[in-house]
């Protein structure tokens, strides 16, 4: 053998050489070497970053011999090239690819174990760099890499090898600390060694044949499965050890390799039938699927998000219904435009290959959480019972009961010290069920937005007798028709045969109790939907208003109270599009957290390219009894322009204006991919004209400047102080105005009912000191007579607390502007004990 100096003094020596213009130095004097001669050279020459073209014809004519590489030097090579220990730059890299990458490839073909991490990068790598030129020498290398990665790695038994669950994130060594034993079992290498070869969102056939075959020959493989599934779907999101060095090392859930692992996984799941198969694959698609820092479009692994999403969509009819009830649970979370595509394709083939929509089986798979018909789980906890309920309109409760029958809020020392894992279970099971009632809610407002009818009998056994969505179901109004009633579908247009009512027992079934007290029975054959005030009269909506403050019934979400959003003139003239809620400026980080919430997704506004304006895009709910092929979808364009506030080191923006609001639809037989063609505002249903409008109204009522109370205070930094007071004073938008029509009803029972009296825009408060002016959109507050403004700023949650209990609030129970303008009554009507120093200064002040 040769040792290392003889061959790097020689190969100097033959570089110059060839420098000198002796053409063919080089070659000969590599084959003068012996093999480890050769490999020495080749390790030197991959280093040398002069005379390139000597170097480049040395390792080509090294690259295609065979010269016994050792696994350690074939990691040697590809460590070079990218990692902690690369000797190339990004830049470096680039221009060196073609020269320093084929020995490196070269060597790990010609050894059992290679690392594969790394020339799964410089695939990627050479993808992107084929726009460069030299399409040819870019395929090849792919190509040959591709054979490598392909190659299943060799198995030694009771160890795994290096490529699986590697170092280059947080999640490999979790697991293979947590469950060494588990990875030791036999066949469990092979298995998971072909689940790493996934690299696609999708499995074929072929893969999965193989996967299904190695799966049942692992030891305890579907336990294998479930352990590393359950690790990803509780992994937190951190930085990876990114081999690409051009990556923008954005946090994730794991690095590439464990990246296609966990993929593997999620596709073999797909051959075990288990019960936590379904519930386990919907966690992995929603904590990937939601974004970094725990919102946004940035999912914390969209690889994973995708492919989890895809495996819902693959489940046969037999288990569609679990498979729906988990893609429904996603996209309040998943907000990112790939994933969230994915959704509706998933959702619309799992429901067409079972014959029913996606509605139908959703509602047929929401469970009941053990609660017994009335809603309730007793669980014995010693001597002591603890009680888990739901009640209207949708409420959580867990509550306790000694031994003498005694009611308890809180769990008794006892129970805390003697039964402490039994309580933290039955605690659990609250935080479950808190979740399922919130899911719940959300998607019956989905529903009453979409105009969906249901059959009687799938009313009452999915709706009005469900232990858990029945809590929020009868705490809203709904509508009933016998068979030959006129149904609109959703569209708006006439009443037909439709009765409405809340639900109340009759007998063994249900009827709806009107507005009068007079009922109508639920028959077989009769057909039920939500009430929306949109497709009832001013006298109607009056009296639904009336009767729920009377009988003091909150809703689950405003719907006896809803804004509704008619066609006015003006849009009426403008034809295509809406300016109702245009040229307002909004606080933009509000405002996107409120659009995501609401389903509205688009591009970021910001300092970076095409950051200057977007678009936000929000697909309305279609009526939940249309199959996937049938009937007209239709979604809503809002569009929003940056305002300039001066360059911010992070890029995102500040402030944003709004523009306008425009329509398309899509016929829906043209598929979940087929076009959408704008639609003229008059050809809009008017429910779905509606829903989207009050989305937007909600988002400028929250989000405005002019809902702030202190921006007028803010100095040369404020800015827009003309249209503060435009939106702070100026007239009511639908929103306010609903609000007004509710406190002429409320005030009259409050103690302050002498003191206040309502005007177009203002609620008038008569203070032993002064009188002031409360408007009924912002809230914000003059003195009179001068009409100074009084800065009165609340704790909207203690304040909302203080108001509920002096006065019943329909809605807006929770902070919202309806219960800090009677908050603010309530404190101006007493001015005279009012200690705030920072209030008393500004009595002063506007006398």
């Amino acid at each position: 053998m040769v040792g290392i100096t003889g061959p790097v003094m020689g190969l100097d020596e033959a570089v110059a050489g060839e420098r000198a213009g002796a053409t063919g130095t080089l070659e000969v004097f590599l084959d003068s070497l012996d093999a480890a001669g050769r490999r020495t050279a080749a390790l030197a020459l991959q280093r040398r970053r002069r005379d390139r073209g000597s170097v480049e014809r040395g390792l080509a004519h090294l690259a295609g011999q065979r010269l016994g590489w050792s696994a350690a030097e074939s990691d040697l090579m590809l460590a070079r090239l990218l990692g902690r220990d690369a000797v190339f730059g990004p830049s470096e890299l680039r221009e060196a690819f073609l020269v320093v990458v084929p020995i490196a490839v070269a060597a790990a073909e010609q050894v059992e174990e290679y690392d594969r991490t790394r020339l799964r990068t410089l695939r990627h790598l050479a993808e992107s760099y084929r726009w460069y030129g030299d399409t040819e020498g870019y395929g090849e290398i792919r190509r040959r890499i591709d054979a490598l990665l392909a190659r299943e790695a060799p198995v030694v038994e009771g160890r795994l090898p290096r490529h699986l669950l590697d170092e280059l994130d947080d999640y490999g060594p979790a697991m293979r600390a947590a469950h060494g034993e588990l990875l030791s079992g036999a066949g469990v290498a092979a298995f998971l060694g072909h689940c790493a070869l996934l690299d696609k969102p999708r499995a074929t056939r072929v893969w999965r044949r193989r996967a299904a075959e190695l799966l049942a020959g692992a030891d305890r493989g579907p336990e294998v499965v479930r352990r590393l599934l359950e690790g990803i779907a509780a992994q937190p999101e951190h930085r990876v050890h990114d081999l690409n060095p051009f990556g923008m090392g954005l946090a994730s859930l794991a690095g590439d390799a464990n990246t296609s692992l966990v993929r593997g996984l999620l596709w073999a799941s797909l051959d075990i039938r288990e019960e936590w198969v379904v519930p386990l694959v919907g966690a992995v698609a929603l904590h990937a699927g939601t974004g970094l820092g725990g919102s946004g479009g940035m999912c914390r692994s969209q690889p994973l998000a995708t492919a989890a999403v895809a495996v819902l969509g693959e489940l046969p009819a037999d288990r569609a219904e679990a498979a729906v009830a988990e893609l429904g649970r996603l996209p309040k979370r998943v907000v990112n435009r790939t994933v969230a595509k994915g959704i509706v394709r998933a959702r619309e083939a799992v429901s067409a290959r079972a014959g029913v929509t996606a509605s139908m089986l959703r509602e047929r798979a929401v469970p009941a959480l053990g609660l017994d018909g009335r809603g309730a789980r007793e669980v014995a906890l010693g001597a002591y019972t603890a009680e888990l309920a739901v009640r209207e309109p949708g409420t959580a409760l867990l509550s306790f009961r000694g031994p003498e029958g005694r009611l308890l809020k809180t769990a008794p020392k006892q129970v805390r010290e003697a039964r402490a894992e039994e309580l933290k279970e039955v605690r659990a099971g609250l935080r479950k069920l808190s979740a399922l009632l919130a899911e719940e809610r959300a998607r019956l407002e989905e529903h009453l937005a979409a105009g969906t009818t249901w059959p009687a009998e799938d009313w009452q056994r999915y709706y009005a007798d469900h232990p858990v969505t029945g809590a929020v179901a009868r705490a809203l109004v709904w509508e009933v028709s016998g068979g030959d009633g006129e149904v609109s579908g959703g569209d708006g247009e006439g009443r037909g045969g439709w009765a409405a009512g809340l639900p109340e027992r009759a007998g063994g079934g249900w009827a709806l109790a009107a507005a009068d007290g007079t009922a109508r029975p639920v028959v077989a054959g009769d057909r039920l939907r939500l009430w929306h005030p949109l497709r009832a009269g001013d006298e109607e909506v009056a009296e639904w208003r009336a009767a729920l403050l009377d009988r003091e019934g909150r809703q689950p979400f405003k719907q006896v109270f809803r804004e509704v959003y008619p066609l006015t003139s003006a849009e009426r003239e403008t034809a295509s599009y809406s300016n109702r809620f245009a040229g307002h400026v909004l606080r933009y980080g509000q405002a996107r957290a409120l659009m995501t919430v609401r389903g509205w997704a688009g591009r970021h506004l910001g300092y970076f390219s095409e950051g200057d304006s977007s678009e936000l895009v929000k697909e309305l709910p279609a009526p939940g009894e249309l199959p996937a092929a049938e009937g007209t979808r239709w979604r809503a364009r809002f569009f929003v322009d940056l305002v300039d506030q001066g360059a911010y080191s992070d890029g995102i923006a500040v402030l944003c204006a709004t523009d306008q609001v425009r329509f398309e639809r899509r016929a829906a037989g043209g598929g979940p991919r087929g076009p959408w063609e704008a639609a003229p505002l008059e050809e809009v249903p008017p429910l779905v004209l509606s829903e989207a409008l009050r989305d937007v109204d909600l988002f400028v009522g929250v989000a405005s400047v002019g809902a702030d109370p202190d921006w007028r205070d803010r100095g040369a930094d404020r800015a827009y102080g003309d249209y503060w007071m435009r939106w702070g004073f100026g007239e009511l938008g639908e929103g306010a105005r609903v609000r007004r029509d509710t406190l002429a009803r409320l005030l009259p029972r409050t103690r302050i009912a002498d003191r206040v009296e309502l005007t177009d825009r203002f609620l008038r408060v008569r203070g032993e000191l002064g009188a002031y002016r409360i408007h009924l959109g912002s809230g914000n507050v003059l003195m009179e007579p001068s009409d100074a403004y009084l800065c009165v700023v609340v704790d909207r949650a203690r304040e909302a607390g203080r108001a509920a209990g002096r006065v019943f609030l329909p809605f807006e129970e929770d902070g919202g502007m309806l219960s800090v303008i009677l908050s603010k009554a309530f404190l101006l009507a007493a001015d005279d004990r009012i200690t705030d120093p920072t209030i008393t200064a500004q009595l002063r002040r506007g006398r």
